[in-house]
């Protein structure tokens, strides 16, 4: 089990961003992109703010007496009403609806609405009394994949790029600098939060009462009772997965496969080997940045991909080719 634990982070990795590839589209048609302007190079300041300032202020409020429990209650609400919305979005893709008696009033209900309702209240009761791994990367992964679908649909390719060369020099300041970023990890793993994607050594893996992080980081990895990766760390090299995929041209075709896809794909196959070098340090024991290797590697497989396929090196920074 514990070799299949170095196979189960990056299966959950590329399921979730086929999922944000698969919702891209349906979403896009119902409108939940997060700006009016995805062109725009500024349109990722909120998103870059919300990353940046979030985790200074979780780290203070915990330090607080009983700030915790109330961060983590507080997260866990946010965690479920956004849930509701994508994972109602996403049944709302599901053909038909049924009609509320009686007939002739004419009220409409689509299944969507109480399958969402239920989905998430009951996500986020587990989370709340029992917050096992098996329950916290289910959560995480339906956020991870709505999320990653949500912000390709809202960033075209230049302000994608920029959203993930930033970040890469963030991520490495707050491992490797301030080492914020460690101790937001220790916090999370602490309230149980669906941030953290958990791949244990063993399906019984209690991760309620598991060893903290901090004392799990003293031993060497393959002592270790289970392998951690941030959330984050799925979602924003994803967003470029998506982001080529919705924003570059279908056309030319190859192997069936429209252009869009290949690139999209080459993306994520790009990530894929940062993610294996990430993985190299990760087994040395410390603390490592990852999103300077996985976005990297997203990066490198786009540039790549597009040059090859499209002959041209504008890189689609420009909306097109």
């Amino acid at each position: 089990m514990r070799s299949a634990r170095w196979l189960g982070l990056p299966a959950l990795y590329v399921g979730a961003q086929l999922a944000g590839l698969a919702l891209a589209n349906p979403f896009r048609s119902e409108g939940l992109a997060t700006t009016s302007n995805p062109q725009s190079p500024t349109a990722p300041l909120l998103i870059l703010l919300i990353i940046v300032l979030a985790p200074i202020g979780i780290l203070l409020f915990a330090r607080r007496r009983g700030g915790l429990a109330t961060i983590r209650h507080l997260i866990l609400l946010g965690i479920a009403a956004s849930l509701y919305l994508t994972l109602f979005a996403t049944f709302s893709l599901a053909p038909g609806s049924a009609l509320l008696a009686p007939y002739a009033v004419g009220i409409d209900l689509t299944p969507a609405l109480p399958l969402a309702a239920m989905a998430s209240a009951g996500l986020y009761l587990a989370l709340l009394v029992e917050p096992q791994w098996y329950v916290v990367d289910l959560a995480g992964f339906a956020a991870g994949g709505a999320l990653t679908a949500i912000l390709g649909i809202s960033f075209a390719i230049l302000p994608a790029l920029l959203l993930l060369s930033i970040l890469m020099v963030y991520d490495a300041v707050a491992v490797y600098r301030t080492k914020h970023m460690v101790s937001l990890a220790d916090a999370v793993t602490d309230m149980k939060l669906p941030i953290l994607m958990v791949m244990p050594d063993s399906a019984d893996y209690d991760y309620p009462h598991a060893v903290p992080l901090r004392e799990q980081r003293n031993r060497p990895v393959e002592e270790r009772s289970a392998l951690f990766m941030g959330l984050g760390d799925v979602v924003i090299p994803g967003t470029l997965v998506v982001s080529a995929f919705v924003w570059l041209p279908a056309s030319p075709h190859l192997w069936g496969l429209g252009a869009n896809l290949c690139v999209a794909l080459a993306a994520l196959a790009g990530s894929l080997v940062g993610y294996a070098a990430l993985m190299r340090l990760v087994a040395g024991g410390n603390p490592q940045a990852g999103l300077p290797f996985l976005n990297g590697g997203a990066i490198a497989g786009y540039l790549l991909c597009y040059a090859l396929i499209f002959r041209a090196y504008t890189f689609g920074l420009t909306g097109g080719i």
